[in-house]
């Protein structure tokens, strides 16, 4: 038998085990897939936003994996923190392990007055929308008027669409009850989402720009000065000599060309989502000890694809500002980390320690290749990881390995939560949203999610 350990239950985590069930050089394979919540899916159930039920389902296809005969769910195991097992003595359990840590941290913006309160992570909003249980129930109070949203990506016009939509259309999800409520009594009626650069270099995908659009009692707002900046949007079937813009993006061109021609919405329009392109932010703005604005500098194309500063400046008033500029891997004390790529050195998903891999350890997903690419760019990065498993395969298991990883899981002080674990959280979670009028609501805290797991143990 080939035991492994993968660490992470994300899409990530949990395509390298599929992986490892659908090979067939090596039959008999064991995986245990650990993670330090107590509950699977990752990022599927923490980072997506609740109104996108379909990419919500992904869950379904996880949940067969982690259903297999041959696959044990093991959470509440941290790994390589104060409180979890480190990678050497994880090592002393399995044949191989392969860390599917994902990028947990965001990026900073890098400016004065970041830290002021009411300044946030994306990251740090949609973890609380979402209920994930070390974010806590009540950080957010929505009474500002207006709020910027910082960073042009499907993150940033997530943040920016749970703001303007209604709670009432919410009440149909998942989202916990601190957080409806405070959607509900939410003041904010200005959503900027901001960009340093134009349009065209915008990562949004058109469908999640199109959402905008189809809010009931918001409006999008669209400069058309700002778009003429973007060679592309003036020569949409591209410049002379030079390639036509990809499809995406001749699209998404297409879609803000219609909302700038709409103009400017009445004042008693409802809610106003702004889509602003060439400002990049240089501060944030201070009020009686709270963010009140950015300063934004004024930017425009330069002759190498990249933008320039113009020396022009523009404050944009906002309560409330999230940054959206992308996350970053986070080492894990224990394993070689790249601080400049934020990632664990590797060959073919082979952890490299001092440029040599090392027998039995592995990497998949955000923590191999950083933080690119799509859901589905996770399963060939964890077959590619597996593949090199496979090769070391016969090596691998002349290593020791513990015959039951669980109870010396527990003789080491950690309380795994296993698959009926999760399942009694699902019921728990069922019966809230019953108690509450809606369907499943998903409980925001440790002891609520401990508590909910150790009752399906009895």
């Amino acid at each position: 038998m080939l035991s492994v350990a993968v660490v992470g239950s994300g899409p990530s985590g949990v395509y390298t085990a599929q992986a490892l069930l659908q090979q067939s050089l090596v039959p008999d394979v064991r995986v245990h897939v650990l993670d330090r919540l107590p509950t699977p899916y990752g990022l599927v159930r923490y980072g997506v936003a609740p109104d996108h039920e379909k990419i919500k389902s992904l869950q379904n296809s996880l949940r067969a994996v982690l259903e297999d005969d041959r696959v044990t769910f093991v959470g509440n195991v941290g790994v390589g923190g104060a409180e979890g097992v480190s990678p050497a003595r994880l090592a002393e359990l399995y044949h191989a392990v392969v860390y599917c840590v994902g990028a947990s941290a965001d990026r900073t913006l890098a400016v004065p007055g970041e830290g002021l309160p009411g300044s946030y992570s994306a990251t740090r909003f949609v973890s609380w929308y979402s209920a994930h249980p070390d974010v806590g129930a009540d950080p957010f109070v929505l009474d500002a008027r207006s709020a910027v949203v910082i960073g042009v990506g499907n993150v940033a016009v997530d943040v920016a669409r749970i703001l303007a939509r209604g709670a009432d259309e919410l009440r149909a999800t998942d989202v916990p009850r601190a957080a409806l409520s405070a959607l509900e009594e939410s003041r904010v009626r200005d959503v900027h989402i901001v960009g340093r650069r134009g349009p065209s270099q915008a990562r949004f995908t058109t469908k999640e720009l199109r959402e905008l659009g189809a809010l009931p009692g918001a409006r999008v707002v669209v400069d058309p000065a700002e778009l003429a900046l973007d060679p592309a949007y003036a020569a949409p079937d591209g410049l002379p000599g030079a390639l036509p813009p990809p499809a995406v993006v001749r699209r998404n061109l297409e879609v803000l060309r219609g909302w700038s021609a709409a103009g400017e919405p009445a004042a008693d329009a409802g809610r106003r989502i702004r889509l602003r392109f060439f400002l990049r932010p240089v501060e944030l703005l201070e009020r009686d000890g709270r963010v009140a604005g950015v300063r934004f500098a004024r930017t425009a194309p330069d002759s190498g694809g990249g933008v320039r500063d113009t020396g022009v400046y523009e404050d944009v008033e906002a309560q409330l500002v999230l940054r959206a500029v992308g996350y970053r891997g986070v080492e894990l004390p224990g394993l070689p980390f790249d601080p400049v790529r934020g990632t664990v050195p590797h060959a073919a998903g082979r952890v490299l320690r001092d440029g040599t891999p090392a027998p039995g350890e592995y990497v998949a997903g955000w923590i191999k290749r950083g933080p690119t690419g799509v859901i589905g760019s996770n399963r060939s990065c964890a077959k590619e990881t597996v593949a090199s498993l496979l090769e070391d395969a016969a090596a691998l298991r002349s290593r020791a390995a513990a015959d039951d990883p669980l109870t010396v899981l527990r003789e080491w002080g950690l309380r795994p939560v296993e698959w009926s674990g999760w399942l009694s959280i699902e019921r728990a979670e069922a019966e809230l949203g019953r108690s509450l009028g809606r369907g499943p609501v998903k409980i925001p805290d440790w002891p609520g999610l401990l508590g909910a797991a150790r009752d399906g143990d009895r």
